[in-house]
């Protein structure tokens, strides 16, 4: 972050300096009283289970410059703490960031959509890296207060950004567009993420769009040309339009091969074509580095540049990472799941060469609300329909996705109440030259069967408490 005097964050934020200097300048806004360091600003945020208004004494204590709070706090954090009162400390953070956001002369790519908005924005970062200073979103901070942060995370000394824009209630996705101000606007697909507080594809489609209209008439909306909802959304773009895909599109691909860690495909764009390379497996990562591909071409790159970029791009862990443990190999595509995502993993796994055994172990998908049990269902006939080898369902919810992979033919399909339950059940089928596929929504915690899978003795000894505290009950 650009240093700021206080009286400048106060008005940014639309609030008011109650106490302490205006001239101090900070450089660092935190709403994690846990991590706060001298010198930073506090936001004291209000959630669900916690009021950061608790923790504004705290952080005096431990350095902290001054606090955004609310107007009618009634706390006291000393004499030289300052504190800038606002109505609401949320919209403020928001308000800071996008008054902040344009005060910096970057560029921003915006990107959002149901799947494949880390994957990405990571491939867009890297490209758009051959030619220009880039910051980009860490982790996943793509919602009402990490978008802020990421925002106020970038400097003067960056030339382009690239955030993730993400959602799971109606109207955050034109929010947070409203704050981040991009100047090219990404829509990766519309699926069924988030669908228990959307009520439909249609909505979330909708909902996604936003992102669109908040481009203005001289900026550019990137979609993606394989996804039905696309038509749809290319009409609510004021700027102009660029679709990318794997089978239609301006920008699109030939001669995919997938081999080992890594996916060879031709980027085909009117007569130019250029041989390029993902460092992960995946017919969808593809249809990611596409998108990528075509941002790079607004930027101006060639499409050898956007190439050079693809290969080497560092991508967000847990997103189809190769792991080798034992001798089996594990795809770890952990971080979250949905139906469509959870589809395009399972059609990796069969379509990755392997010696041995194509092993699907998957956890629950949540936020699916009517939409569950169907979801679950259809992932379980996929997989029986591409005829893996052994399925592992984690959870209660997720057994019915293993009772209609049985159904439908799989009978090597089993249901176990826990990850550690997992990794026991896998040390016993899989065997050097398999292809295991690690995938569940992030609650799931799937990880930690590669863990456990990695440290048998972590589940084993988990099993004898288990044991010793059932003997030992009345």
């Amino acid at each position: 972050m650009n240093p700021l005097a206080l009286a400048q964050v106060a008005e940014f934020a639309g609030g008011s300096l109650s106490s302490g200097d205006g001239t101090i300048l900070i450089d660092k806004v935190s709403t994690d009283s846990r991590t706060i360091k001298r010198g930073e600003l506090f936001v004291a945020l209000r959630g669900e289970n916690f009021d950061g208004h608790n923790f504004v004494e705290a952080v005096a204590t431990a350095g902290a410059t001054g606090a955004i709070v609310d107007s009618n706090w009634k706390g006291n954090a000393g004499d030289n703490f300052a504190l800038i009162r606002a109505k609401d400390t949320l919209l403020a953070y928001q308000q800071l960031a996008a008054n902040y956001r344009k005060s910096l002369k970057l560029s921003v790519v915006a990107i959002t959509g149901s799947n494949g908005k880390t994957s990405t924005k990571d491939f867009a970062a890297a490209v758009l890296a051959r030619r220009f200073r880039v910051t980009k979103t860490q982790g996943n901070f793509n919602n009402h207060v990490g978008l802020p942060q990421t925002i106020l995370e970038a400097t003067s000394q960056d030339e382009v950004a690239v955030w993730e824009i993400g959602m799971n209630h109606p109207g955050e996705v034109a929010v947070l567009a409203k704050i981040a101000a991009a100047d090219v606007g990404i829509i990766t697909n519309i699926g069924l993420a988030h669908i228990e507080f959307m009520g439909s594809r249609e909505k979330i489609a909708e909902e996604k769009g936003a992102l669109a209209e908040a481009i203005d008439a001289e900026g550019t909306v990137i979609l993606n040309a394989d996804d039905p909802f696309t038509k749809g959304i290319a009409t609510r773009a004021r700027g102009k339009v660029i679709l990318a895909g794997t089978i239609a599109g301006t920008i699109r691909a030939s001669e995919i091969n997938q081999r080992g860690s890594a996916t060879d495909f031709t980027i085909l764009e009117g007569a130019h074509r250029c041989r390029a390379q993902l460092p992960v497996p995946g017919l969808h990562m593809v249809q990611n580095a596409l998108l990528a591909v075509a941002a790079g071409r607004v930027f101006g790159l060639s499409l050898e540049e956007c190439a050079a970029g693809l290969v080497a791009a560092p991508l967000t862990k847990a997103r189809l990472q190769v792991k080798e443990i034992r001798g089996v190999q594990f795809l770890d595509d952990s971080y979250n799941a949905n139906p469509d995502s959870m589809k395009a993993a399972l059609r990796t796994l069969v379509e990755l060469d392997a010696e041995g055994q194509r092993i699907a172990v998957l956890g629950e998908m949540r936020e699916l609300g009517g939409e569950s049990e169907a979801g679950h269902r259809e992932v379980g006939e996929m997989a029986a329909a591409l005829k893996v080898d052994h399925l592992i369902a984690i959870g209660n919810v997720a057994a019915g996705l293993a009772d209609a992979a049985k159904q439908a033919g799989l009978e090597n399909s089993s249901t176990v109440a826990s990850t550690a339950e997992a990794a026991e059940l896998l040390a016993v089928i899989a065997a050097p030259g398999d292809l295991v596929l690690i995938k569940g929504s992030r609650l799931a915690r799937t990880e930690q069967v590669i863990e456990a899978f990695r440290n048998p003795s972590a589940f084993a000894k988990a099993r004898a408490d288990k044991h010793s505290a059932a003997a030992n009950s009345p």
